[in-house]
C-alpha cells in the first residue's frame, strides 16, 4: 500500500493492514518478539478485530470495516517508568486534536484515557508497556475508536461515533492519516522534554473537570470534584474540603444514562 497520505515524520509511514486479527496490540507485540526489527511508528490497521479489549480487559465492540482498530509502536526510552502515564496523555491529546476539528469543544479524555464526546464514549486506548530497567524500552498502543459504525449492542454502554454525531460517513485512512500526526506531534513534545506542556494540556481537556459530578469509590457515592491528575496518574477528586488519590481501579464515574 501506499503510505503517502502519512505527513508524519515516522508515525505510520510503516503501515500494515490486515483483514482480521484477534488483536492488532497482539500482532504487533507478536513482531517484537521476533528477531527482525521493528521501526518506531510501525501502525497495524486491521479491519476485524475480534478480540479487542480495553483497559481492565473490558471487550471493545467493532464492526467489521467500520471503525478505526489499530497498534502504534513507539520506543520512548527517553521516559522513566515512574513517568508512562505521560506517554498516556499525549496519546489521548494526540486523538483529541485530530478529532477537535469535526467534534469541537464537546470531545474530552475521559480520566485516564477514554474519548469521550459529551456523555458517550467514542474511543478508547490500551498501552502495553515493555519495560528495560528503569526505563520504557517499547510501547504498544492500542486504539479504538468509533467512526462509522450506527449499531451497539445494550451491553456496550454509553457508545457513539463519528457518523451519529455528524450523520456522514468518514474515509477512515485519512482519519487514521491525521490521528498519526497529531500522536506523533505530542509524543515529540515529550522527547523534547515538554512535559509540563503536555500535562497542562491533558488536564484542560479532562472531562467533567471542575465540574460537581457523581462518582462512586471504595463503597460509597459521592459528589465530587475533579481537580487534579498527579504527574503519576492518579486522579485527584475532592470530596466537600477532603481531596482523595484513586487508581483506576478504585473509582468510578456515575455517568451511565
Amino acid at each position: 500500500m501506499q503510505n503517502n497520505i502519512f505527513s508524519g515524520l515516522f508515525v505510520g509511514q510503516n503501515l500494515i493492514t490486515i483483514k482480521q486479527v484477534d488483536s492488532t496490540n497482539n500482532y504487533l507485540k507478536d513482531l517484537l518478539s521476533n528477531s527482525k526489527p521493528v521501526s518506531e511508528g510501525t501502525v497495524i490497521m486491521a479491519e476485524s478485530q475480534y478480540a479487542g479489549r480495553g483497559q481492565q480487559q473490558n471487550r471493545w465492540h467493532s464492526e467489521d470495516g467500520k471503525n478505526l482498530t489499530f497498534s502504534i509502536l513507539l520506543k520512548p526510552i527517553f521516559l522513566a517508568v515512574t513517568q508512562q502515564f505521560d506517554l498516556t496523555r499525549a496519546v489521548s491529546l494526540g486523538i483529541i486534536n485530530a478529532l477537535e476539528p469535526h467534534l469541537g469543544a464537546q470531545l474530552k479524555i475521559k480520566w485516564p484515557n477514554d474519548i469521550y464526546f459529551e456523555n458517550g464514549k467514542l474511543g478508547g486506548i490500551l498501552i502495553e508497556n515493555i519495560v528495560q530497567g528503569n526505563q520504557i524500552k517499547s510501547s504498544v498502543i492500542g486504539i479504538g475508536l468509533n467512526i462509522n459504525q450506527e449499531n451497539f449492542p445494550l451491553d456496550v454502554p454509553n457508545a457513539v461515533s463519528l457518523k451519529q454525531i455528524l450523520h456522514r460517513d468518514y474515509d477512515l485512512k485519512l482519519l487514521l492519516s491525521e490521528i498519526c500526526k497529531n500522536i506523533e506531534a505530542a509524543y515529540l513534545n515529550l522527547k523534547a522534554g515538554r512535559l509540563e506542556f503536555v500535562r497542562n494540556a491533558y488536564l484542560e481537556r479532562l472531562y467533567w473537570l471542575n465540574e460537581h459530578k457523581m462518582f462512586k469509590a471504595r463503597g460509597r457515592i459521592f459528589e465530587g470534584l475533579i481537580k487534579e491528575v498527579k504527574d503519576n496518574g492518579l486522579l485527584v477528586v475532592f470530596d466537600g474540603d477532603v481531596a482523595s488519590e484513586y487508581n483506576q481501579k478504585e473509582i468510578e464515574f456515575l455517568n451511565k444514562e
